[in-house]
């Protein structure tokens, strides 16, 4: 796999609240995601790219992968309104880790689309959250995490309290919160090589989709989609004889 990234791709990824706003890419009209690719010569990956995000997971190979190994100690501690997403910062980018592989990936920040991105044989889930880790080689995995509409997340309120209703607000989150209660407890996954889902959709990103959903409300759901304004989830993307493994 190609875990180099441009430049654009780890700028969207470090400051990817401030950037997203100067950009001219967005869920709708001429900025929607099937015009991407067109916007600017640093997106080209958005439409010629062979390994894009999300896809839809049908077909699958068993590979014997070996568990997840979360290492979740601090919450967040900022929510910003990027007026792409709502997005978490962490008050360090060193105490959050997983491991693929035997390698330390560090979460750099966490964030929500609805409906999910990627879809489950068709199948779209009311929400889906991305957490993005890099690792010491600036190699990303992202590990996603589906919510089907149902009970309320108690963790999750934690974060809707203070949710941002204008883009480019930011606030502080001063309610301790245990990330590890937004990971399921049964931690079996699909794995594939893809990309980031938003301009400059830049490949080589390792995809860990988490099998069992989470759930949230409907008024929960409603509130995050009310203060989107619209679907914030690009279509899932051709295969091009990637093997979704799990």
């Amino acid at each position: 796999m190609n875990h180099s990234l441009s430049k654009a791709a780890l700028l969207a990824l470090s400051i990817m609240p401030f950037t997203a706003l100067a950009s001219h890419w967005t869920y709708e009209g001429e900025g929607a995601p099937e015009h991407w690719g067109t916007l600017s010569e640093e997106y080209k990956t958005c439409q010629t790219g062979m390994n894009q995000s999300p896809v839809n997971i049908d077909h699958t190979v068993n590979a014997h992968l070996s568990p997840l190994a979360t290492h979740y100690v601090d919450g967040p501690v900022t929510l910003i309104n990027n007026g792409h997403t709502i997005q978490a910062g962490l008050k360090s980018t060193t105490a959050d880790t997983v491991t693929i592989d035997g390698q330390p990936f560090t979460l750099q920040q966490f964030h929500f689309h609805a409906p999910s991105e990627n879809t489950v044989h068709g199948k779209h889930y009311a929400m889906e959250m991305h957490l993005v880790h890099k690792d010491a080689k600036r190699a990303i995995t992202v590990v996603a995490v589906m919510f089907d509409k149902g009970a309320a997340n108690s963790e999750l309120e934690k974060l809707w309290a203070t949710m941002p209703e204008k883009a480019a607000q930011d606030v502080k989150i001063t309610t301790q919160m245990d990330l590890n209660a937004l990971l399921p407890k049964e931690k079996s996954y699909w794995r594939f090589s893809g990309s980031l889902t938003t301009p400059p959709c830049s490949e080589g990103v390792t995809w860990i989709v988490l099998k069992h959903p989470l759930t949230l409300s409907a008024a929960q759901l409603e509130k995050f989609s009310h203060t989107m304004h619209h679907d914030n989830s690009r279509p899932a993307q051709p295969l091009n004889g990637r093997v979704v493994v799990e």
